[in-house]
């Protein structure tokens, strides 16, 4: 980076370090940043701050909120003996756009990985046993990812989930829509194979 300020380096090593944006990226939305009105940065950096001041997680289900309870733990018109549980506030929004699931969600804020030294004691297992009991869960469906790390969450989760007296299920993973059963991977085929349903 040479022949760039100093305040310009800072912002591209900034941009830098967050995920998916490599230095080419970074350089690209700090020149952005440079050309556009110095009204605009202003406004980036007040909703930058105001992101890290005001957003939380919410105290029932570790989503993102900006309140203690979010909005989907607030909707009175939710099924209330129905979760859902998956790793990240970013999976609570892919099932919402869906736009057909009506039920509650428990955000594990990760997922078991013990190269990485994370066990269930750092996730919010503990937090979704203690739920399950006192909201009277009926049924919990499981949607953690399906790489390594999700599926041992999952199959922990269905151990210590067994004993709650819930309805268990995982959600069923498979050939995508439009994809040639030539360029699958064995994988994804052997689970559509294993998530088939009866027509």
């Amino acid at each position: 980076m040479k022949g760039l300020p100093d305040s310009m380096k800072a912002v591209i090593g900034e941009f830098s370090k967050m995920p998916g944006i490599g230095p080419k990226s970074a350089q690209r939305l700090a020149f952005s940043i440079l050309t556009r009105p110095a009204e605009d940065a202003k406004k980036l950096s007040e909703a930058i701050i105001k992101l890290k001041e005001s957003v939380k997680f919410c105290k029932i289900c570790n989503n993102l909120s900006d309140a203690e309870i979010c909005s989907i733990c607030g909707n009175e018109a939710r099924d209330k003996t129905l979760l859902c549980v998956v790793e990240k506030p970013s999976d609570v929004i892919s099932i919402e756009r869906m736009g057909e699931f009506n039920g509650l969600y428990h955000v594990l804020l990760g997922s078991l990985s013990p190269l990485d030294g994370v066990g269930p004691g750092d996730l919010k297992i503990d937090e979704l046993l203690k739920r399950v009991r006192r909201e009277k869960i009926e049924e919990i469906i499981i949607a953690t990812a399906s790489n390594t790390e999700g599926e041992a969450t999952a199959l922990y989760l269905i151990k210590v989930l067994k004993s709650q007296g819930a309805k268990l299920y995982r959600i069923a993973y498979g050939v995508p829509m439009g994809a040639n059963l030539e360029y699958t991977d064995q994988a994804t085929l052997y689970k559509a194979f294993e998530g088939k349903k009866e027509v």
